[in-house]
């Protein structure tokens, strides 16, 4: 009787690797499932928001209004600041420490002033609100946490001091 086994995750991931190499080298009936790393963490963030609503940290807004303009922030995250800071994280911090190169300096140069133009608007917004979706804590500050973290050991320390 064979086992079939789902593995979710993308297939440039080492750590999806790593599990597809299990249950070949165990020869067991696996299926690969595809998954949009990036996309769908925001989704699983907003149902685990939603669903454990009365715990914890709120993350979300119930008010209609106020979940819009946190919606709105997690747009600009999503759309305009994960890809360029993604990017230069990739650049500043994957490559030399992770794979001993140097950075692609072009590409740094390119998508530095992005990232600028994309944090000033944010510090704009932080001057009206204590945090992007508001009074609270939202994911709309949730979802661009792990990457300003990652960018702290960069060059582009400085950038976020001001934050």
């Amino acid at each position: 009787m064979a086992i079939s086994i789902k593995v979710h995750g993308n297939p440039l991931s080492t750590a999806t690797m790593r599990v597809l190499a299990t249950p070949y080298e165990k020869e067991l009936d696996h299926e690969f499932v595809i998954v949009d790393l990036r996309a769908e963490s925001r989704a699983v963030t907003k149902y685990i928001a939603y669903e454990y609503a009365d715990k914890g940290t709120q993350l979300i807004y119930q008010d209609p209004k106020k979940m819009a303009i946190t919606s709105v922030w997690m747009e600009v995250d999503a759309l305009q600041y994960d890809k360029i800071a993604t990017t230069l994280g990739l650049e500043l911090g994957y490559k030399p420490v992770v794979l001993g190169i140097n950075p692609d300096a072009t590409v740094v140069e390119e998508n530095e002033p992005k990232l600028a133009k994309v944090l000033d608007i944010y510090g704009s917004r932080l001057v009206e609100s204590k945090y992007l979706g508001g009074d609270y804590f939202t994911l709309a500050d949730l979802h661009r946490m792990p990457i300003i973290h990652f960018l702290l050991g960069t060059q582009l320390k400085s950038s976020f001091v001001r934050f």
